[in-house]
């Protein structure tokens, strides 16, 4: 039976440990169910969340979810029995659902398991981190994470996450935004996730990154607060790939595309994401 923990907070000696933590023995260990308690999901944090990326003051968005999941999944990966070094994982994909209304005051269950795929024929290695929120035995979302942990021979210019278009694809612009240079520190205000590689240049530059870029999860969320306004309505799923990254100081644009749900976000020519949403 998975024992249940508090969920830990963001904090920088979390980060510091995320930071050198290294890759454990060779093998491929079975990675143990990880079980973590939310005390009540943080009516402060929502409205700061909000106000931050565009949704409604008082709404639960669909994307604040992966900010527990977050630190469900940090928690679960610092483990003994997770195999791979965490500074370098890149963020592939994201899919998130509700499935019920929380209440918002009551304790949430976070449960993570965690799949490590064969490698693949250029070598790389990915893991996926698969998590529930739970109150009262109910489920009421869940979040899947897919991460490429060990970069494999690049066969192409764009390495693992293929290569970047270059002209905007057909579609229905929707929305657009500009990134300010403190962008990644805002978001990382909000979210917990202080990332140097969302910071500041010389944090980005320590890590191997030419300029530092805004997380992955922070477009999601812009673009979740926009398909809102443009449908009337709030989100109940939405799925991402990350192609490209997003420095800060660039600017964004969101497209929408067919079949309908698709949807699509460019930078410079450049396509960064793409996903569905309903």
């Amino acid at each position: 039976m998975t024992q249940l923990q508090i969920l830990p907070e963001a904090g920088a000696a979390t980060l510091l440990r995320a930071l050198f933590k290294g890759p454990v023995a060779a093998g491929a260990p079975e990675i143990p169910r990880t079980a973590f308690r939310l005390e009540r999901l943080d009516n402060r944090q929502i409205k700061r969340y909000n106000a931050l990326l565009g949704f409604a003051a008082d709404a639960l968005p669909l994307s604040f979810y992966y900010l527990p999941t977050q630190r469900a999944h940090l928690a679960t990966m610092l483990g003994a029995e997770f195999p791979f070094r965490l500074a370098g994982m890149i963020h592939v994909e994201n899919e998130i659902r509700e499935l019920r209304a929380p209440d918002r005051d009551r304790a949430m269950e976070i449960v993570t398991n965690v799949t490590i795929e064969p490698p693949a024929e250029n070598g790389a290695r990915y893991c996926e981190l698969h998590t529930m929120g739970k109150q009262q035995e109910q489920d009421i979302f869940e979040c899947r994470s897919r991460y490429l942990a060990v970069r494999g021979k690049r066969r192409t210019a764009g390495g693992e996450r293929g290569s970047a278009a270059v002209a905007p694809a057909a579609g229905q612009p929707a929305g657009e935004w500009s990134l300010a240079a403190n962008a990644g520190r805002q978001y990382a205000s909000v979210s917990g996730d202080w990332n140097p590689i969302h910071l500041w240049p010389w944090s980005a530059r320590l890590l191997g990154m030419k300029t530092p870029i805004i997380h992955g999860m922070h477009t999601v969320a812009k673009a979740a607060a926009m398909l809102e306004q443009r449908e009337s309505r709030r989100l109940k799923a939405i799925t991402a790939r990350f192609k490209a990254p997003i420095p800060l100081g660039a600017a964004a644009e969101l497209r929408l595309l067919e079949p309908a749900g698709s949807y699509q976000v460019w930078t410079g020519g450049t396509l960064a994401v793409e996903g569905r949403f309903g």
